[in-house]
């Protein structure tokens, strides 16, 4: 009786690790990066960045390409789809997608996230300011293979 407990147990934890496996969501290209204080909008100047995203569908992590290690984890609060303006009419529309929080040194993180793209607003506790960073999807390069129909070459 107590081999079968324990075996129910690891199994259990194992079931449990794996759940909270993270999965990739997306990739992103960053398009826009400003600062808005009061009622003004300053550019802030920028390089390309690419985002790679994850989630275990409790948590969303951010990483910059080619470095998994630096990382933002946001708590998601909402799945339900996001609002977006229609393009020409003015009228909102609901398009799949979340939004989640980060808070950390000092700093509120909010994001909101759909495949096509990825906003993530950042408001320092004793700022005026509030940074807002753009990102539209997009398809990076990858260092691991495909993993659907691969086929060995042929001799």
């Amino acid at each position: 009786m107590r081999y079968c407990t324990t075996i129910a147990f690891c199994l259990v934890l194992g079931a449990a690790a794996v759940a909270a496996e993270y999965k990739h969501v997306g990739d992103f290209l960053l398009q826009a990066h400003f600062k808005l204080t009061g009622d003004k909008i300053t550019p802030i100047p920028m390089k390309p960045l690419a985002f790679r995203v994850y989630s275990d569908g409790v948590h969303i992590k951010v990483t910059t390409e080619g470095d998994d290690e630096s990382h933002t984890t946001f708590a998601i609060y909402r799945s339900d789809g996001i609002e977006r303006q229609r393009t020409g009419r003015g009228a909102l529309e609901v398009i799949p997608g979340l939004q989640a929080t980060s808070h950390s040194g000092g700093i509120l993180r909010h994001l909101r996230l759909s495949r096509e793209a990825m906003t993530i607003t950042s408001f320092p506790g004793v700022s005026e300011q509030t940074i807002v960073s753009h990102a539209v999807a997009a398809q990076l390069k990858s260092a691991d293979p495909p993993a659907h129909d691969s086929q060995p070459p042929k001799p």
